[in-house]
């Protein structure tokens, strides 16, 4: 049974930095794609992040590129995402997901995604 777990999340001032985890299990996590979204309260969910396992790259949404930055541990089955110079508008419910079918197009779309950890809540403060 695929699990994921997100933590790190929390309160922060606007700003600062919070490094975001998500640890895997019950899956070949070499040949799995992993991404990060959020849902703002009265939102919808968007893409964040992802790590494409077929081709190595990552992805970033233009909202927090240069600001945020996703990477993995394979050894420990664990992806990150590192956000830095936090502003208000971040505050959100952070999802951690993944997929092994993941097709490159679609990386976008939360119903690409097979997998979903229960979010972790950031708050930045303004």
């Amino acid at each position: 049974q695929v699990q994921l777990v997100e933590s790190g999340g929390g309160l922060v001032q606007a700003g600062g930095s919070l490094r975001l985890s998500c640890a895997a299990s019950g899956l070949a996590f070499s040949r799995y794609s992993m991404g990060w979204f959020r849902q703002a309260p009265g939102k919808e969910r968007e893409f964040v992040a992802a790590f494409n396992w077929r081709n190595s790259n990552t992805y970033t949404a233009d909202s927090v590129k240069g600001r945020f930055t996703i990477s993995r541990d394979k050894d420990k089955s664990t992806v990150y995402l590192q956000m830095n110079s936090l502003k208000s508008e971040d505050t959100a419910v952070y999802y951690c997901a993944a997929s092994s079918t993941l097709i490159l197009s679609s990386m976008y779309i939360v119903s690409s995604w097979t997998h979903w950890g229960q979010g972790t809540q950031v708050t930045v403060s303004s």
